[in-house]
């Protein structure tokens, strides 16, 4: 990667594809009421579209590993991103919610192959100390998404109509798909020899589940990002219909809580020249756990309103930029040789438990903002819960290496 022009399209291009994902999630947000209105159903039931979609990229990020390795990088990149396209399409022409459930489930199998493919090509074709830097770089693209993404999804909906945001993701994925065939490189060549037998694959994912570095630390990092997912989950019912924001002004409530997290996690590598990571966690979670208390606490005696939740999930959502970078770094410390698998398993558990969190926000809706800050007060205490009594069992092995502050970068920028 030598050839500066070379340089940029590639970063772009993987920017690109980690976004896929998020900006899936975030964009069609705003349009839930006129989905609902649409299909003849509830907002409650248009969530489950949302619990659909991570629990596809939870599960594709597992079968995405084993079929890079096998068949090279772009082959199933372009597996993935046609299954996106045809899905996306999909959901624009959908006339029934449970159809939009199916299809998002699979729009979701679809972008999670920009995502696991685009972290390794990195480790394909940059040098390990210029990875960092790389992470750091996609960043700037996936930043962007939870900022602009429920915006244009807001004026879209606006303007033209829900189904118009599907056909808006379909234009993206068209134009991503173009430049992966005609400006990316292949990174890595077959491997025939790799194998794709559920018991070998099962094996390598056991072996590393196990182990107690990554089952806490991996655990606390998902659960307190289950939060987040709750909040996504909830906000549109929350901010639209509780108290009465339009689609245009619910995209920038969304963009604006969205700088909180962007903000901390920057703020989180200048704290670690003077924190380590273990010191840094149970500071956030349990400030994140007395305002996720606090929240739950206002829509138990009705007392919620614009403005003070606005604050309040700002501050929440903002803890999590401490949160996840320092866990993911743990949960990765112990696999050096090892950390492929060791991040899509990751990914998948945090993804699984994200669905879950927001399938229970959709279940336990009653019309009030309990269900999304209940849960998300719930997450908080659970993950501090987890991390205060999981780190006195975990055994440190002489080959762990101390968690370096380019480390976190790196994982910021994922």
């Amino acid at each position: 990667m030598k050839k500066k022009k070379s340089y940029f399209s590639v970063i772009l291009i993987l920017g690109l594809l980690t976004s896929i994902g998020p900006f899936s999630i975030d964009m069609y947000l705003p349009a839930f009421p006129a989905i609902a209105k649409g299909l003849n159903t509830n907002i409650s039931q248009v969530m489950l579209s949302l619990s659909s979609f991570f629990i596809g990229i939870s599960a594709g990020q597992l079968i995405y590993g084993p079929l890079l390795e096998r068949f090279g990088r772009k082959k199933p990149l372009y597996v993935g991103l046609v299954i996106y396209l045809f899905a996306s399409a999909g959901c624009a022409f959908t006339e029934s919610v449970n159809a939009l459930i199916l299809f998002r489930f699979l729009q979701a199998l679809g972008s999670c192959a920009g995502l696991v493919t685009s972290r390794a090509m990195v480790r394909d074709l940059f040098e390990v100390k210029d990875s960092a830097k790389v992470f750091s770089s996609l960043m700037l693209v996936v930043a962007v998404s939870p900022i602009v993404a429920p915006t244009l999804g807001g004026y879209v909906t606006a303007v033209l109509g829900w189904r118009y945001v599907f056909g808006a993701l379909i234009i993206v994925d068209a134009a991503v798909l173009a430049a992966v065939f005609f400006l990316l490189p292949e990174s890595k060549e077959p491997d025939p020899s790799h194998s794709l037998k559920p018991i070998a694959v099962t094996k390598s994912f056991l072996k590393i589940i196990v182990h107690p570095q990554f089952y806490i630390y991996a655990l606390t990092g998902a659960v307190a990002a289950s939060g987040l997912y709750a909040y996504i989950s909830g906000s549109p019912q929350v901010f639209i219909e509780l108290f009465g924001v339009n689609e245009k002004q619910y995209g920038w409530i969304f963009a604006i809580i969205a700088i909180g997290i962007i903000s901390t996690s920057q703020i989180n590598t200048f704290m670690l020249r003077k924190f380590h990571s273990e010191k840094i966690i149970p500071v956030a979670l349990t400030v994140q756990s007395m305002i996720g208390l606090t929240l739950a606490g206002i829509a138990f005696f009705n007392g919620s309103e614009l403005y003070s939740t606005i604050i309040l999930i700002f501050l929440y959502i903002s803890c999590q930029g401490f949160i996840f970078p320092n866990a993911s770094a743990l949960t990765l410390a112990a696999f050096g040789h090892n950390a492929g698998n060791a991040s899509a398993l990751m990914g998948a558990i945090q993804m699984g438990i994200g669905a879950t969190a927001s399938a229970a926000v959709s279940f336990l809706q009653n019309n009030t903002a309990l269900p999304m800050t209940g849960v998300m007060a719930f997450c908080s205490i659970t993950a501090f819960t987890i991390f205060m009594m999981g780190r006195k069992i975990i055994v440190q092995e002489p080959t762990i290496e101390e968690v370096e502050e380019e480390d976190v970068d790196m994982i910021n920028g994922i």
